[in-house]
């Protein structure tokens, strides 16, 4: 999957010409809703031109100046053409600027601030009944160029300086800290800078005015260069770095009715900073660490150098009354930021098709390693199976899915890979590949990749070079097709006298690989873990490097591949071997850890999708492991079960019969676990509490949801939310509109016009999609598309998306709203997930052949990755429930069938 450099040329800017610093002036007017500014670039002229060819878009431009050292004197442009669909601004000048000559060019501008969460764009907020705007940048990928002309590609990294000019009593921020402040008034003396006299003239003749100057970046690629101006106030701390040895100051900044929440990400910031330091030896370069807390917001959190920004869900916390599920989001998206400060900040990838170096790193350092030792109750190590490595096989079995590495020449596609490949997939490979060196090595080697690509830019093979330095191993060799080639093998494992033998294919979810499909050949950390003589646990670890191969395995005891469920593939056993290892996992002193059993569930169930085991010995596994007492274990259950129920929504005697079952598995945990939070409980207790309690609800036991309408009654009359443990908002809230009526979901609607906190809001969203009533399903869709903020019609969209009452008319909505949403979320991070998730829960084939049908005259190139790969999905559902339901049917029918 190369790019010619023919074509790579056509997408990317000409190096004849290269930035080296940029000075950024903005001027924000939070009244007017504008900005206006100039920037000039130094720049080293390689090669001479007239032409100078750099990024710009939904910008107004005054001419262009350009200063050459070479030539002693300035040229105003003699014309100046935009190329649109690759966002590329030419300026021509009437003499040609010298090879191997240094110039500063000076572009004035000027534009909007739009609420379209790209750019340079406003937040709101409500104070005291007041709605107030405030404003922040977000670039990644491409869209520095809509803030300021500039070269706009992460290998062409300059120094930043950056000034600010806003209204008194505001605050400004950027990347750096600020050096200096001037006030101003229409009245004062304007500066020599003609540029800058200019600028205050035609936009700050009235009112008062701060100008803050900040201090200038290390070298960095523009799509991290950050501002900010508002009505912002700050909780502030100092940390104690240990190898660069500062004492440096930590702030989050918010709203004044939302800093209050912001204390935890604040003290997690503290924590995991040093930690990062001391693992990779490299010390924190700037003079500050930042949060924003943003109202509006498109990604979940963005990790510019020195001012993180963010949603308000992943950073804020209600002291007071913060749930395990909403303390670990904020804890890990705070992390996983942070580590960007190195994975990303200071060494960038080259370009976009190797965005994995940035988002696979930051999410295994960010949301595993380095947060683990911060927080080990949580065991999110453990966590990474079903959060990361499940969600992305769950992808990458799919015929549409695309490599690690992802060939991706035109900016306009780079919104459309950040997903579940270029985080949890790439993730996963290098958990996979620290399982098999060693975490210590795996860590010392990325430590000497850092230190060799300091400020620079980077690809691969620099990653591989200090792996390979530190661990002695062929990691090229080892890692390449898991990085270069699409998706990933299932390992079958027959046996004979001898041992074992093992067989690897590409796994498809909807059935097994054609030959054309099954080419790789992966190198294959088989990780076999069994008992020594002593009884005592021991892991061999061969690689599997051919289509088959055979190990000495004592069969007559207990045995596993993958142990630890580290390998990035899926395990395929005899049914005979399956039920011995599902014993073998159900007892007390079990050999299988507590990922093993996870992966076990995992591996089951994704096999028997994909028509290579029965789904019944699945659901025989699940009744063997009923009395499994850890919580991430029935989670991975849960899911699964959930599942089937979603796949098979549309067969209701099905559907009744799989909620008999899961409520045979979860009630029983609620009657013993109750609905109460004790202080001081493990955390383990507290997660399993809660899930039982929603996969009760879920499948509709009486007793539970009686129980849950109780508890909401007080809020639904008076706010008195009492009775709701914040571990139980979500599912109240659910429940109470799934099995109320008006009066609930209007209270739902009143909570999502004033939250108390972020989990409140996003909780009360996903509830008005509850409903059984069509009249308010309809009216919840139509509030989603015409009364949220953009950042929160997903929230809305995934609770109609897991709604079967809905998903019909969701489908219905998108094909009549097609072009409303389009415009709406164009050049978003959001929109490909947001066409997917009407489409992607269908489950016939003429669902398949109408989605094809209406998608066949649109332009899909915004989002044909997403809608290839839900096109998949609704495929190897139809598939599943024609291969596999007469077998569900018998296993459900015999396990209803009364106990003599």
């Amino acid at each position: 999957m190369s790019t010619t450099a023919a074509e790579q040329s056509k997408f990317r800017l000409p190096t004849n010409v290269r930035p080296t610093h940029y000075d950024v002036t903005i001027q924000t007017d939070l009244e007017k809703l504008t900005f206006s500014g100039f920037v000039k670039i130094s720049l080293d002229v390689k090669e001479e031109t007239k032409d100078l060819v750099l990024h710009s878009a939904a910008l107004e431009l005054s001419p262009a100046r350009v200063y050459s050292e070479a030539l002693k004197t300035e040229q105003t442009q003699s014309g100046q053409s935009f190329e649109e669909s690759q966002e590329r601004l030419t300026v021509s000048f009437p003499n040609a600027l010298p090879a191997g000559s240094k110039a500063l060019l000076t572009i004035p501008f000027h534009g909007p601030l739009t609420g379209n969460l790209m750019g340079y764009y406003k937040s709101t907020w409500e104070d005291e009944g007041v709605k107030k705007s405030y404003a922040l940048t977000q670039f990644e990928p491409t869209a520095a160029r809509r803030a300021f002309p500039c070269w706009d590609e992460p290998l062409l990294k300059a120094t930043f300086a950056i000034t600010l000019v806003s209204r008194s009593g505001t605050v400004s921020l950027a990347n750096m800290n600020d050096i200096s402040e001037i006030k101003y008034s229409g009245g004062s003396a304007l500066p020599q800078d003609a540029d800058m006299a200019n600028l205050l003239k035609s936009t700050c003749a009235e009112g008062d005015w701060i100008i803050t100057k900040f201090a200038t970046t290390p070298p960095m690629s523009s799509y991290i260069v950050a501002w900010a101006n508002g009505e912002f106030e700050h909780l502030s701390t100092t940390v104690k770095l240990p190898v660069s040895g500062k004492e440096l100051p930590l702030r989050i900044f918010a709203t004044k009715d939302n800093i209050h929440q912001a204390e935890f990400a604040l003290e997690v910031k503290a924590k995991v900073l040093p930690l990062y330091e001391q693992v990779f030896e490299v010390g924190y370069p700037l003079p500050k660490l930042d949060t924003l807390v943003a109202s509006d917001f498109d990604a979940g959190a963005m990790e510019n150098w020195g001012l993180i920004t963010g949603r308000t869900s992943v950073f804020l916390l209600d002291p007071k009354r913060a749930d395990v599920q909403s303390k670990a989001w904020v804890a890990t998206v705070q992390s996983h930021e942070v580590a960007h400060m190195w994975f990303g900040n200071i060494t960038t990838m080259k370009w976009w098709d190797n965005l994995y170096l940035n988002e696979g790193f930051a999410t295994l350092m960010g949301e595993v390693i380095i947060t683990d030792k911060v927080f080990p109750e949580w065991k999110l190590t453990s966590e990474f199976i079903g959060a990361h490595l499940s969600r992305a096989l769950s992808l990458d079995a799919k015929l549409s899915s695309h490599p690690i590495e992802v060939d991706c020449p035109d900016a306009n596609r780079i919104n459309q890979i950040f997903d579940a490949l270029s985080y949890s997939k790439a993730a996963s490979v290098l958990r996979m590949l620290a399982a098999h060196v060693g975490e210590d090595k795996f860590l010392k080697g990325v430590s000497l990749y850092l230190k060799d690509n300091l400020f620079g830019n980077s690809v691969t093979e620099d990653l591989w070079k200090g792996i390979s330095t530190a661990t002695g191993t062929d990691v090229v060799a080892l890692m390449t097709n898991w990085v270069n080639k699409i998706g990933f093998p299932v390992i079958t494992v027959s046996e004979d006298a001898n041992g074992i033998k093992v067989r690897q294919d590409r796994f498809i979810d909807s059935g097994a690989a054609e030959a054309k499909d099954n080419e790789t050949i992966w190198n294959v950390p088989l990780a076999i873990l069994t008992r020594d003589a002593s009884g005592k646990a021991i892991i061999d670890r061969p690689i599997l490097g051919e289509r088959e191969s055979s190990y000495a395995v004592d069969t007559s005891k207990p045995f596993k591949l993958n142990a630890g469920t580290a390998g990035v593939y899926h395990v395929l056993y005899t049914p005979e071997r399956l039920t011995k290892i599902a014993k073998e996992a159900a007892r007390e002193d079990s050999l299988f850890t507590l990922d093993d059993r996870m992966g076990l569930v995992y591996d089951t169930f994704a096999t028997s999708k994909a028509g290579l085991s029965k789904l019944s010995s699945s659901l025989t596994l699940v009744d063997i492991l009923k009395n499994e007492q850890e919580y991430l274990v029935w989670d991975s259950i849960a899911s699964n079960l959930g599942g089937l129920t979603s796949i098979w929504w549309e067969h209701q005697d099905v559907v009744d019969q799989l909620k008999a079952f899961r409520r045979s598995l979860f009630v029983p945990l609620v009657d013993k676990l109750e609905y109460e939070y004790p202080e001081g409980e493990s955390t383990d207790k507290t997660q399993l509490r809660t899930l039982a309690v929603g996969q009760a609800a879920s499948s509709e036991d009486p007793k539970v949801i009686a129980e849950l309408k109780r508890r909401f009654e007080p809020f639904l009359k008076s706010d008195d939310d009492s009775l709701i443990p914040a571990d139980l908002v979500k599912t109240i809230f659910a429940q109470a509109v799934k099995n109320g009526g008006r009066a609930e979901f209007d209270k739902m609607k009143q909570v999502v016009q004033k939250p108390k906190t972020p989990t409140y809001g996003i909780a009360a969203m996903q509830a008005m999609c509850s409903s059984r009533d069509p009249k308010l399903l309809e009216e919840a869709t139509q509030y989603a598309l015409n009364d949220s903020r953009d950042q929160d019609v997903m929230y809305y969209f995934r609770g109609l998306q897991g709604n079967p009452a809905a998903r019909r008319m969701f489908f219905n909505t998108l094909k009549a709203k097609y072009d409303v949403i389009c415009k709406r979320f164009e050049g978003n991070f959001s929109l490909g997930r947001i066409i997917q998730c009407p489409i992607e829960s269908l489950s016939t084939k003429e669902d398949y052949d109408e989605i094809k049908a209406f998608f066949a005259d649109k332009d899909t190139s915004k989002f044909d990755l997403s809608l290839a790969q839900s096109l998949d999905g609704v495929k190897a559902r139809y598939t599943y429930i024609g291969r596999s339901t007469d077998d569900l049917k018998e296993w459900l029918d015999h396990w209803n069938k009364p106990k003599l």
